[in-house]
């Protein structure tokens, strides 16, 4: 089955993928840093009104649960929030960009958390886009 990207299903079989991925569980057992928020910006070009947010709720290697919000103000509570267009998270879940480079290309913004932290755990993010290039997602457009 194919989930689109972004949605509320999509977000849950991410989840199920991260936590069925060893290589995050190892990479990620250091990580008690908090939930992670990915933002897609509003393009009403392809039929996203408001931005869309997915939190990850990740901690030491697991993927505790997710979460699908509409605006960015549902994702606040989040420790680290990452927001980019539509085309740039594309790439990220097909496995075609990856995350730290694009923030430290301004191409993905970290609009809140501590980078240096982000940056410790590159391999966990790494496993992160494994994880989601392991989700059948059907893309707008």
């Amino acid at each position: 089955m194919e989930y689109e990207f972004p949605s509320e299903e999509w977000v849950s079989a991410y989840k199920d993928a991260v936590n069925a991925n060893e290589g995050y569980r190892k990479a990620g057992k250091d990580w008690t840093f908090g939930a992670v928020a990915m933002v897609v910006e509003a393009d009403a070009s392809i039929g996203i009104e408001k931005a869309i947010g997915m939190i990850l709720d990740v901690h030491e290697g697991v993927c505790r649960g997710t979460k699908y919000v509409l605006g960015i103000d549902g994702v606040e509570s989040a420790p680290f929030i990452i927001v980019g267009s539509y085309d740039r998270w594309k790439e990220v879940v097909e496995g075609k960009s990856d995350p730290i480079k694009a923030m430290m290309q301004g191409k993905l913004k970290l609009q809140k958390g501590h980078l240096p932290t982000i940056l410790r755990f590159v391999e966990s993010n790494r496993q992160l886009v494994v994880s989601a290039t392991h989700v059948a997602t059907r893309f707008k457009k």
